[in-house]
């Protein structure tokens, strides 16, 4: 078949290339596939990634070749792609740019999937008129499990969480880091960048302080070992966390998928949390959207 197709994405056209490309050779889940999945899953994916200034990990050859991280629009972008002008420090100057990607709608969805971005990552926080960062609306925890602890463990760290963040008065989501972790959300209001960075920081001290021979709230690789490592980092205005749906470049095609506290507690093998793109979107077809109300009645923190 020919290497380049033009399709109708609603109101715009766009060139595919290469569908028949394998991008996880395990599975022998192609470029054709990945496109699929993410223009299946844009009803789910699309409101949790609108209005975030995105970065791309893109797999041109497939996950067992180079990768690379994309902050700039590509420059062979539609001019209807939508960017974000944002100033960052990232030369050590704060005044270097970026032209980041908004996936707002499923033609930059699926402009993105031909790009072979296999992994989307998002901020906390979202563009406001001018390009500028409004304050952060989510907090969120990373809970990275050192071996040979797994996500069984994470979802222990997690129910501690949970009851610690219910007792400030935020409501936790979690979700698979599609990896070998998790995530969990809160939604919140806050006024400064700052903040939430500062209270997830205080917390994950707090329990890691309570629970020493499980938790680790320190980066340092040394004391990682059987432990789950609350990050609290990712709450700066400056990193990101891997987007809900998101495929990840793994060996085969998982996703970082919403769960329940039900699925949280009940965890006792880590194939109980692993969700390929076929998993994913029987589960949305099922269940919805978990994370539907993410940001309904955030919390003051």
């Amino acid at each position: 078949m020919s290497s380049r197709v033009t399709v109708r994405v609603e109101d715009r056209d766009l060139t595919l290339s290469n569908l028949d490309k394998v991008l996880y050779p395990a599975a022998d889940f192609r470029k054709r596939d990945v496109i699929d999945y993410y223009r299946r899953i844009a009803p789910a994916l699309l409101p949790h990634v609108r209005g975030r200034a995105a970065t791309l990990i893109r797999f041109p050859d497939g996950v067992n070749g180079d990768s690379f991280y994309e902050k700039n629009v590509s420059r062979h972008a539609p001019g209807w792609v939508p960017t974000a002008r944002l100033v960052s420090g990232a030369d050590g100057t704060g005044r270097a740019v970026n032209h980041h990607v908004l996936i707002d709608s499923l033609p930059t969805l699926v402009w993105t999937a031909n790009l072979a971005a296999l992994e989307l990552h998002v901020p906390q926080w979202t563009v406001g008129d001018g390009d500028r960062r409004n304050p952060p609306d989510l907090l969120v925890f990373d809970l990275d499990p050192g071996p040979p602890a797994t996500v069984v463990d994470c979802c222990r760290a997690a129910e501690l969480l949970h009851d610690r963040l219910r007792a400030d008065g935020l409501r936790a989501y979690p979700k698979t880091s599609g990896a070998k972790g998790m995530q969990l959300y809160c939604p919140v209001t806050t006024t400064r960048g700052d903040q939430t960075s500062a209270y997830a920081k205080d917390l994950a001290r707090s329990l890691a302080a309570t629970h020493p021979g499980e938790l680790l709230a320190t980066m340092s690789r040394a004391e990682r070992t059987g432990k789950v490592f609350l990050d609290w980092s990712q709450n700066n205005t400056a990193k990101t966390t891997i987007a809900p749906y998101s495929l990840r470049a793994r060996e085969h095609p998982t996703a970082s998928t919403p769960i329940t506290w039900d699925e949280v507690r009940s965890c006792r093998d880590p194939a109980q949390l692993r969700f390929t793109a076929s998993d994913v979107l029987a589960r949305v077809e099922r269940d919805g959207d978990l994370l539907a109300d993410l940001h309904r009645d955030p919390h003051p923190l």
